[in-house]
């Protein structure tokens, strides 16, 4: 039996005595600190998660809190691309599980007398699927329901720094529950494992995951040298998320710009490697990547006009940092602007073990994280 089970997985699995004393609860913003970009939709009051590590986290007063979600379309898929999540109780992992119906009740139960603390967090990619919130709710006293809602209902603090990383399947934790042989699927995704998710946790910052598995500068993966311009990361930046499944059994996620109302202090870009397997070795080739990754970088300057930029590339090969480097350069020399610069991480060690189709392991994106943590600490003094 598993967590959820423990717990009660549907809402017909809760007494009759649980049904009565419940108070639902709609998402606000009061109530429950966003994770990442997030798309609420009032029409049916549900939050959607679409983003790698995108969710909520919150403080509630009460006995007992039940969470109903709703999935999109992907859970007819199963494990293969249904949304896999993660819910926390206290920093206690409750339940790691997919999504595999169109709704379930994750049930926490708690000490009514002081606040507990919940984080539901997305555990794989925008790409395959999204997850929707569509209550929270809460048992409390009938002392604590005539109070105002602020009592029952606590948003987790800002942390000191916010991060926006922007990446590929690195970023999003591509296949680190698996191994290298098997098969990907949602199942064996998990940005809570990526050097993103770590570096943000290690640096107590608040963190933005905008990745995509496959994409890219100007060619996503491609095995046949021809460019793969359908997995371009860029048009999609200004987006809560891209993917295929349909949200609310009408509309699909794309719908839904983010507006940068929300400013970080740091951008993290991880982007490259997958351009790689179109330009290789050719000049020609990495000297376009060269010139769209200055064009890109002045798109994320338009919309994030303060933060510093780091330029990031090398865990899964080092073909394009010279390139990375070059566009670098160019955008300094072509807008003046210094708040940027570049960094190379160590290339991923066999011995560290392989995940799903050769990526990072584990232990690689720790390694990641440690460095890539260093270099935030000794140039923003964080």
């Amino acid at each position: 039996m598993n967590q959820e089970q423990i717990l009660g997985s549907v809402a017909t699995d809760m007494s009759s005595d649980i049904e009565t004393t419940l108070r639902p609860y709609y998402f606000t913003a009061n109530r429950a600190k966003q994770l990442g970009r997030t798309a609420f939709h009032p029409d049916t009051s549900t939050l959607w998660c679409s983003l790698s590590a995108s969710g909520i986290a919150f403080g509630f007063r009460g006995t007992t809190c039940i969470l109903r979600l709703t999935a999109d379309s992907a859970y007819q898929t199963g494990t293969a691309a249904a949304v896999r999540y993660a819910v926390y109780l206290n920093d206690k992992l409750i339940a790691d599980a997919q999504l595999l119906e169109p709704e379930r009740t994750v049930i926490l139960h708690s000490n009514g007398d002081v606040i507990s603390w919940v984080r539901l967090i997305k555990l794989s990619e925008a790409e395959h699927s999204a997850l929707g919130i569509r209550e929270i709710c809460v048992m409390a006293s009938p002392e604590l329901r005539q109070n105002e809602q602020q009592k029952i209902f606590l948003p987790e603090a800002p942390k000191p720094h916010l991060i926006e990383f922007i990446g590929d399947s690195i970023t999003c934790g591509y296949g680190v529950d698996g191994q290298n042989g098997e098969v990907f699927q949602t199942a064996n995704e998990n940005a809570e494992k990526s050097f993103a998710y770590l570096t943000a946790k290690q640096l107590n910052a608040d963190y933005s995951m905008v990745s995509y598995s496959g994409y890219g500068i100007i060619s996503g993966y491609t095995a046949d040298g021809i460019a793969n311009i359908q997995h371009l990361l860029p048009p999609f930046y200004s987006l809560i998320g891209h993917g295929s499944a349909i949200i609310e059994e009408r509309c699909r996620i794309d719908e839904n710009c983010w507006d940068f109302s929300i400013q970080p202090d740091l951008i993290v870009l991880n982007l490259g490697t997958n351009d790689a397997s179109f330009t290789g070795t050719d000049a020609e080739k990495q000297n376009g990547f060269a010139k769209a990754y200055c064009s890109f970088l002045k798109t994320i300057r338009e919309k994030n006009p303060a933060a510093p930029i780091l330029c990031t590339l090398g865990i899964m090969g080092q073909m394009l940092c010279d390139a990375v480097e070059l566009a670098v350069s160019r955008y300094i020399t072509e807008t003046c602007d210094s708040n940027i610069r570049t960094m190379r991480f160590a290339m991923q060690s066999e011995s560290d073990g392989m995940s799903v189709d050769c990526h990072p392991s584990a232990v690689t994106h720790e390694k990641a994280a440690a460095r890539l943590c260093n270099e935030i600490r000794v140039w923003l003094g964080w």
